[in-house]
């Protein structure tokens, strides 16, 4: 009886198969590699505590009062004192998610084309179909030229049809879903494409911090930072409960998001902010990052090692250098979707790579998640997915 009062973007709107499967079953009660879910050791509980009572003392009521649109003073200075930017320059955001949806509103009309990576981040991928943009995926490809080429031959065809490139979003350190980064070579040779072409580039970094080996490589937003709108996020590197992220960019960017949010949420969590911001000042967000690095390595370690020696022939895999994630990908035909509900039946969940990809290509492959369950329980589910996979392929 409703469905004509609903708007015509709702009907953009497509459901998270991640959150289908919380609704169905007890995350605890199966093996599950399917969430983004940082491990609940991961949290400072007793640290947390301390600072709380420590905000209530300083700030008393003024935190929990509205606040500013922009964010609280004092985290927008630690953001800008930890990551070498301006002040003026650090939008706080109720979430890393919040900072990819109002990226998406205040730059791309519907019909507007996105270019992404194949795979991409599926939270990204629902905001872009919910504004109607056109999204157009690259595969990665380890042969420089080539990548490059297969970008320029998507822009070719965008620019043949019409059509307008309003940003490039990507996820360059230990991607959602695969795991995979990107070299600085690859960064500099996409944003030449940004300069080249004139579209801005949304650069994801939830997981930067979270990284076990190699070294660093620069953040797209040093290589230009006109051009390119760095998100970041609390939620992997302290607690996701608190739902705080923040978008580094150009101020004129930033006033729009700045008019654009007074519509959605008024301001951050203000009692949030002052936590976080005396957590990162106090230096026990560093502290605990030490030993949340040290846990994640342990369990990827885990993870790749049990994969090496249970899963059946045929079934490759990627090998983050950090992050939460890696990617499967099995043989020609099998279809992860199709299989899903036996390995739920069976007690063990993932998330199928097809839900990745923007042309829903990937039908043969999956994302495992590491960081969630414990050790013994990563053990258990992979040699129980192994030995239902052995069956099927």
């Amino acid at each position: 009886m409703y469905d004509n009062m609903f708007s015509e973007d709702a009907g953009s709107f497509f459901r998270s198969p991640v959150r289908e499967i919380f609704k169905r079953v007890d995350l605890n009660a199966i093996y599950s590699f399917a969430g983004g879910y940082p491990s609940a050791e991961t949290f400072p509980l007793e640290d947390i505590r301390r600072t709380m009572s420590e905000v209530i003392e300083k700030y008393g009521s003024k935190a929990f009062q509205y606040g500013a649109t922009q964010g609280v003073p004092e985290l927008r200075q630690a953001v800008a004192k930890r990551y070498g930017v301006p002040v003026e320059r650090v939008q706080i955001t109720s979430s890393s998610q919040q900072g990819i949806d109002v990226c998406t509103r205040v730059l791309v009309n519907p019909g507007d084309v996105i270019l992404t990576s194949s795979p991409s981040y599926l939270g990204a991928l629902q905001s872009f179909r919910s504004y109607r943009a056109d999204i157009r995926g690259v595969a990665h490809i380890s042969d420089l030229e080539a990548f490059k080429e297969a970008y320029e031959e998507v822009i070719a065809q965008v620019k043949a049809e019409g059509k307008v490139v309003k940003f490039l979003y990507m996820i360059p350190d230990f991607q959602n879903p695969s795991g995979e980064s990107l070299t600085l070579e690859e960064r500099r040779m996409l944003v030449g494409l940004a300069q080249k072409h004139d579209f801005l580039i949304v650069e994801d970094s939830p997981y930067r911090e979270l990284r076990y080996e190699g070294e660093h490589v620069p953040v797209m937003y040093s290589i230009d930072p006109d051009r390119v709108i760095h998100l970041g996020s609390f939620s992997k590197i302290f607690a996701p409960g608190f739902r705080l992220g923040w978008a580094i960019a150009h101020p004129e960017i930033l006033d729009k998001i700045y008019v654009c949010k007074q519509s959605l949420d008024l301001c951050p969590p203000i009692f949030d902010q002052y936590v976080a911001a005396e957590f990162l000042e106090s230096g026990r967000l560093d502290e605990n990052l030490v030993r949340s690095i040290a846990l994640y390595k342990g369990k990827r370690d885990l993870l790749l090692g049990l994969l090496e020696r249970h899963m059946p022939a045929g079934v490759r895999w990627t090998r983050p250098e950090g992050g939460l994630f890696l990617f499967l990908t099995l043989p020609e035909g099998f279809e992860a979707v199709k299989f899903y509900d036996k390995a739920l039946d069976a007690g063990v969940a993932y998330v199928a790579g097809e839900f990745f990809h923007p042309d829903g290509n990937g039908k043969n492959t999956m994302r495992l998640n590491f960081s969630f369950m414990s050790e013994d329980r990563i053990a258990e589910g992979v040699k129980l997915l192994a030995e239902l996979l052995g069956k099927e392929i």
